[in-house]
């Protein structure tokens, strides 16, 4: 058998009774002409659109929400921990039961450990576990769901200045450790620097379910309006186990700032202190209807300030939180944070804790503004 007939390449040669395609003509070259500069018109400048700064704010604002509803719909949803239910106290809490409450909230906490290890969350098991430490003074301890907190630091009962600290966001058992450090700071600066009879003392109280930094929660006063009663009960019950003459403060940040402007009126403390605000819900610090001496502060690297500080109707709802708490319209007494960001005004050494820590103390002169 013969091989395949190779193919022939190349344009076959034209048919005899083919015409040959005709070549195209070039045109003649044309001499070029000399022709007069053209002369620049001139041309009014284009007026500039006026800014909408509202309309900027609503449309940040608009994709901040649309990022907190989308986002948390993809994320794995965290199988319920078994948990025991808060101690009961058999007595009422007193200056001589609070030893009795520690140890009773101590065991709650070992008990919630056995129970999540029981069930394969080491994680949170080990969380437990460190609360139940004898170190550990805790006032109020609930396990449940993203889980309750409130450690004392220093002697309550004897105390004449007590700080109440009240959290943001994504604040839970799991991450306690890293609000407890701002307490801890607070009390050793408070030590360090209280007058010599000035007996201190600071409360971490994680007494509310926090809502997630990306989530629909974190743009609204629904869950602060849910703390709001439990931190003025809280307020009432610390009266009874502290000294006549003891002075209360309360220093909220980020999201808790809401929660304190909530409870705020008639609520028995000497000073509020809200730093890292997005906003409080109302407009000035005057609509808080408190007697207490109100002060803000932003530090200089703080993403807050970013947030548009508005609040508007989205579907119903009213999102965002007002005015910016350190802004003159808002009338709070704003003190300086240095350069620190969002997580750094209890940062050991930092201008921002100084000045908290004068707050505490009525050290009102002393304090640096911004």
């Amino acid at each position: 058998m013969g091989g395949a007939r190779p193919k022939e390449s190349g344009t076959p040669p034209a048919r005899a009774s083919e015409t040959p395609a005709r070549q195209p003509q070039r045109p003649a070259p044309t001499q070029p002409t000399a022709t007069a500069p053209t002369q620049p018109t001139a041309t009014a400048p284009t007026p500039r659109r006026p800014r909408h700064p509202h309309r900027l704010r609503r449309t940040t604002l608009a994709a901040l929400i649309t990022a907190a509803v989308v986002l948390p719909l993809s994320a794995a949803t965290r199988p319920t921990i078994p948990a025991p239910p808060p101690a009961t106290l058999t007595t009422p809490l007193t200056p001589s039961t609070l030893d009795t409450a520690y140890k009773a909230n101590r065991a709650n906490a070992a008990q919630a450990a056995a129970m999540a290890a029981a069930h394969g969350d080491h994680k949170r098991a080990a969380a437990d576990h460190t609360l139940a430490s004898p170190s550990h003074h805790l006032l109020h301890f609930d396990a449940r769901g993203a889980g309750q907190v409130t450690e004392v630091f220093g002697d309550l009962a004897h105390a004449t200045r007590v700080a109440v600290l009240v959290p943001g966001s994504d604040t839970s058992i799991d991450t306690y450790p890293r609000f407890r450090a701002t307490a801890l700071s607070l009390q050793s600066r408070l030590t360090r620097t209280a007058p010599k009879d000035t007996h201190t003392a600071v409360v971490a109280w994680l007494g509310y379910k926090t809502p997630a930094t990306i989530s629909p929660t974190v743009l609204t006063s629904g869950r602060a309006a849910q703390a709001a009663p439990h931190l003025r009960d809280f307020i009432a019950t610390l009266h009874t186990v502290t000294t006549p003459i003891t002075r209360i403060s309360l220093l909220c940040h980020s999201y808790g700032t809401v929660v304190c402007a909530q409870a705020a009126p008639h609520l028995d403390v000497s000073d509020i202190a809200l730093v890292g605000s997005p906003g409080t819900g109302v407009d000035r610090a005057a609509d808080l209807h408190t007697r207490a001496r109100v002060w803000a502060a932003r530090g200089a690297d703080d993403w807050i300030a970013e947030v548009p500080h508005v609040r508007t109707d989205f579907f119903g709802t009213t999102v965002g939180f007002g005015t910016d708490p350190v802004s003159p319209a808002f009338g709070a007494r704003v003190f300086a944070a240095g350069t620190g960001g969002h997580s750094d005004y209890f940062e050991p050494g930092s201008v921002s804790l100084t000045n908290l820590a004068r707050i505490v103390l009525g050290e009102t002169k002393e304090v640096g503004r911004a």
